[in-house]
């Protein structure tokens, strides 16, 4: 009986070897040259050379180069971004921020006046407030909420606070002192 169990078991292994051969081929048969081709074929002198070249990778977060030159902060609007930039150069720290209800038009603005923590126009308290535009009364800077939220503004109100984490906050007003050169870009 031991004998003819293990016939059987033979016998199907054999089949189900077969049945996947079978299967296999209809794959590579069916599949497109570009996956079907085996690698000895497409390194072989035969293969065809790519006919452009590899675009090079844009790198999303690196400052933008319309931003002027020098030490400063800069500010993209559509972006919702901010680079802190050395006088090298050198990107230095860049996080994403929650824009307010007004904002200045791109352009070259200096740091004017800084507060360490005050309510926000919104209400909400706020810390390292660093303010660099006015834009029809409404005064313009960066805050960072003391609760660390990023709320989308009111837009019914018109608030000036581009407000960032704590944590980025704290770099930024750190930079950001008095003078300090704000770009702000599309």
């Amino acid at each position: 009986m031991a004998r003819g169990s293990s016939g059987i078991v033979a016998g199907l292994t054999a089949a189900a070897v077969a049945a996947v051969c079978f299967l296999a081929y209809q794959a590579s048969a069916s599949a497109p040259d570009s996956v079907a081709s085996s690698p000895a074929q497409a390194s072989g002198p035969t293969a065809a050379a790519p006919s452009a070249k590899p675009e090079p990778t844009k790198q999303p977060l690196a400052v933008p180069a319309d931003s002027d030159t020098g030490a400063r902060v800069v500010y993209a609007l559509k972006d919702r971004r901010v680079w802190i930039v050395d006088d090298q150069e050198k990107a230095l720290r860049t996080f994403t921020v929650m824009p307010s209800s007004v904002s200045p038009p791109p352009g070259v603005y200096q740091v004017t006046s800084r507060s360490g923590s005050i309510k926000g126009s919104d209400g909400v308290p706020i810390e390292h407030v660093v303010r660099f535009a006015n834009v029809e009364d409404v005064s313009v800077g960066f805050s960072a909420a003391q609760d660390d939220s990023m709320q989308p503004p009111d837009p019914t109100m018109r608030t000036g606070g581009v407000r960032m984490k704590r944590a980025d906050g704290n770099v930024l007003w750190t930079f950001a002192t008095v003078g300090v050169k704000v770009v702000v870009v599309p």
